[in-house]
Parts: structure tokens; sequence; C-alpha cells
């Protein structure tokens, strides 16, 4: 069942274009990762979900329901985690967490006590005195607290801890267990890989890739490392091999996930000692659409 669906998103300010054509799925019960760099468009889409900037075209629903002109009855559904939390400076963590659940109709104290003290969090102190990681654990206490069925999380582990990082990424997992849907906006690619089902990648207002991670790690590149009885002659010349390294008597470099076959074929031929393969990751792919997208610049600058 499809929680929330974004179709040829696209949003204008003045001439510049933030959103191009941004298509977005988020089923029931799925963690979905939408990555990017800053100023890709991640939280501008956010502001358009949540109805707080109005799409120039296309259009965006969440349960079904358009998110500018039913944000009031979506709000009541929803759970959302901004990248910097601003507070009432004179209200202590607890009151300003009991607000967001009031706000949020969550009645659940005590998965609210459970939470924080999960996150080692002091409700009682002022919130002009919080650190930026305290700043974030309200919000996150008070949205894991609630009983919403989407949760709209905007770099949502900004200023936390390692150990803090962790509990949050167990919340995630458990809302997901309950079978509720997460939209997780992040920089952090490694948090990415371990929590979501499917990814999407934005890039100057456009997104360039979407699937489930083992669909895009066809696009990868894997590090092999590699001893030979002989010398492998012309190997850079390869189809599919890049980055070639050598480190006493081994070999490093990357081959094409769809190269691996042949790649694997042709070193055979020269008796192989040792053979160690690291896994294709979320970051290898993510760094060749950026690094190719910069490369691509760099080409047409050079040449006017």
């Amino acid at each position: 069942m499809t929680i929330l669906k974004a179709t040829h998103l696209t949003k204008k300010f003045g001439k510049f274009t933030a959103l191009d054509g941004v298509n977005m799925e988020v089923n029931e019960g799925e963690v979905y990762g939408f990555i990017g760099p800053n100023g890709a468009g991640k939280s501008t889409t956010i502001r358009i979900l949540l109805g707080m900037l109005k799409a120039t075209q296309g259009e965006a629903k969440i349960f079904g329901k358009d998110v500018w002109s039913d944000a009031v009855d979506i709000h009541k559904r929803i759970a959302y985690v901004p990248g910097d939390v601003n507070l009432w400076p004179t209200l202590s963590g607890g009151e300003v967490i009991d607000l967001f659940m009031k706000m949020n109709g969550s009645t659940n104290y005590r998965k609210r006590e459970e939470l924080i003290e999960r996150f080692n969090f002091d409700p009682t102190k002022k919130s002009r005195t919080y650190s930026k990681g305290n700043r974030q654990k309200v919000a996150l206490i008070a949205a894991f607290a609630s009983d919403a069925d989407l949760f709209i999380l905007d770099e949502p582990t900004s200023g936390l801890d390692p150990l803090m990082e962790h509990i949050f990424q167990e919340c995630v997992l458990e809302a997901k267990r309950a079978g509720k849907s997460v939209l997780l906006s992040s920089h952090i690619l490694s948090e990415v890989e371990k929590l979501c089902d499917r990814v999407g990648i934005i890039r100057q207002g456009k997104m360039i890739e979407t699937g489930t991670l083992d669909e895009l790690r066809h696009l990868t590149r894997t590090n092999l490392t590699i001893e030979t009885k002989e010398p492998i002659p012309s190997l850079k010349e390869r189809k599919g091999i890049h980055n070639i390294e050598k480190n006493d008597s081994a070999l490093t470099f990357q081959v094409d996930t769809e190269e691996m076959d042949a790649v694997i074929r042709y070193i055979s031929e020269f008796g192989i000692l040792k053979l160690e393969s690291a896994p294709p990751k979320l970051e290898d792919l993510f760094m060749r659409h950026y690094q190719g997208a910069e490369h691509s610049k760099s080409r047409v600058e050079g040449s006017l």
C-alpha cells in the first residue's frame, strides 16, 4: 500500500528551479532513504510534503490526501523531525515533549519515559540550556512516543553522538516492525544503508536513481585485491577495471559489477594465489554520481 506519492514535483523560486520533476513513492512499513548533498533539494521536497510550501507544478499525496489542501488532516498522522530543532527557551525539555505529544494527540506516557531513559535525556532543564544534540533528542522522543503512521525525518541525527545514533536506528527499525513508514533524509550514507529498504538519490533538484539497495548495487564497483603466480598483462585495458594500485606483490582495483565474471575469468588464467573482495557500498554509488557530475561540469567549464 502506498503511503506517500509525489509525481513530477517542481518548485521554482523566481528563475531558479529548486525541484525539477521529482517522483517519489513510500510504501507502508517501508524505510525510504532520501539522499543528496546540501542544496540538492531534499529540504524543499520535505517542506512541500509537509504543506509548508506549495509546489509550482506536480502533486504530492500522503494517505491519499493532497499535501497542500489537506495538510491539517495529514499532520494528525505524521511525526516530523527537522535537522535543526528550535524550542521554547523558557520551557523544560519535558514540557516541550508533552506539548508536542498533545499536538499529535498522543497519550503514551510510558513510551515517553522509556525513550527519555534510552536517549539518556534530562527533561528537567530549560530548553535554552540544551546543546544541539539534546534539542534533537526532544524532537526524536516526541516523535517516537507518538502513534504516527509516517515519520518524516530530515537529517534527524544531526548533533547526536555515535551511541545516540545507534539508539535512533533501533527506534526506526522498531517503527518499521510495527508497520509504520519512514522517510529518512540523510547525508550519512552508512545510516541509510543500515536502515533503508529503498533509496532515492537527488542531485540539483532531480531524482537520478531510485530503487532497492540490491537494485542500485549493480551500478557500483566492487573492490578487489589479488595476487597471481604470473604478472597480468594489459589489466588496465580490460573493460570495467578502474583505479589499479600495486602494493608489494598484490594488486588492488575496482571492477564494475556487470563485468565481474569476465574479469575473474581473465585473471584466473594467471594463477590466483590470493583474492579478496569487498562488497559494493551505497557510498560508492553516491560518489560515482557526484564525481561524474563534477567531472562533466569541469570539462564543460574548461571548454568555455
